[in-house]
């Protein structure tokens, strides 16, 4: 790739009540309607229950509550988008993660982005926020998000 070459990598923007997560387009498998999850026994409170999708059970996770944040309020533009997994030990290998709205595609490129000094918990499924134009997203660590699911659904 020569210098005159920009990178981009299509990303989404994903609402949630409070704030976006940016994740690159390929971790997302498809976004559906809201139903109710079924709740799963003994599950912690950010994992809201499983959903079928396409003929499978899938955890569904609140984000906002797996990072220490109030619970929203599920509405009519609550979304669940489905993330295929990547640590191999989630089987179906996808999640579900509940939204408020649909996800935005956005290409992103170094000359739009830029870091926040804001810290976050070790044990958080946050990796940090960063600074897009006039955007302030969260990057989500997926993995640990998908080792605390492992762990929930091992123990229930």
């Amino acid at each position: 790739m020569s210098a005159e070459e920009v990178e981009e990598l299509y990303s989404l923007l994903v609402p949630l009540d409070e704030a976006r997560l940016i994740v690159p387009r390929a971790c997302v498998a498809e976004v559906v309607g809201y139903t109710k999850p079924q709740p799963l026994a003994d599950a912690p409170p950010w994992l809201a229950g499983s959903i079928e999708w396409n003929g499978r059970q899938l955890p569904v996770v609140s984000f906002e509550v797996a990072a220490g944040y109030p619970s929203p309020v599920q509405a009519g533009r609550t979304r669940v988008v489905v993330f295929n997994a990547i640590t191999g030990e989630l089987k179906p290998p996808y999640f579900g993660l509940l939204t408020q709205g649909f996800p935005q595609l956005v290409r992103v490129n170094p000359d739009v982005l830029a870091t926040d000094d804001e810290d976050f918990p070790d044990d958080s499924p946050i990796v940090c926020r960063i600074r897009m134009l006039n955007e302030y997203p969260l990057i989500p660590d997926l993995e640990r998000l998908e080792q605390m699911i492992v762990a929930a659904l091992r123990r229930g």
